[in-house]
């Protein structure tokens, strides 16, 4: 992989990084922990309960799903950092560059994906 591919993979993925941490703290959510603050938007007092605790979930689940998407973002810049980025953990070949400029979180080779 070229120095300079590697740069603008490592840039886009710190401010995807970035993203993340701010979409969970827009949920109420500590990008360094498990804990949840009170959710914004939903209304405790709301007549219908049913309705806050439908929304109350969806955020949560959206919370859960950013939480994946940090994680998956800060593996690979733990693996930019050891020098491991862009192997497959399969079969350990190299991932073709254009599948990680298409998608910088991919952990496998077109083969090894096809075959999940």
């Amino acid at each position: 992989m070229t120095p300079d591919l590697l740069t603008r993979l490592r840039k886009q993925l710190e401010s995807e990084r970035e993203a993340a941490r701010e979409e969970l703290r827009e949920y109420g959510a500590d990008p360094e922990s498990q804990r949840v603050e009170k959710i914004p938007g939903v209304d405790e007092n709301f007549a219908d309960l049913a309705q806050a605790t439908a929304e109350r979930s969806e955020i949560y689940a959206l919370i859960e799903q950013t939480r994946a998407r940090l994680a998956e973002v800060d593996a690979a810049l733990e693996k930019m950092d050891e020098g491991t980025y862009g192997i497959c953990v399969d079969c350990g070949s190299e991932i073709a560059e254009a599948r990680l400029e298409a998608r910088p979180l991919s952990v496998r080779c077109v083969q090894c994906a096809s075959q999940r």
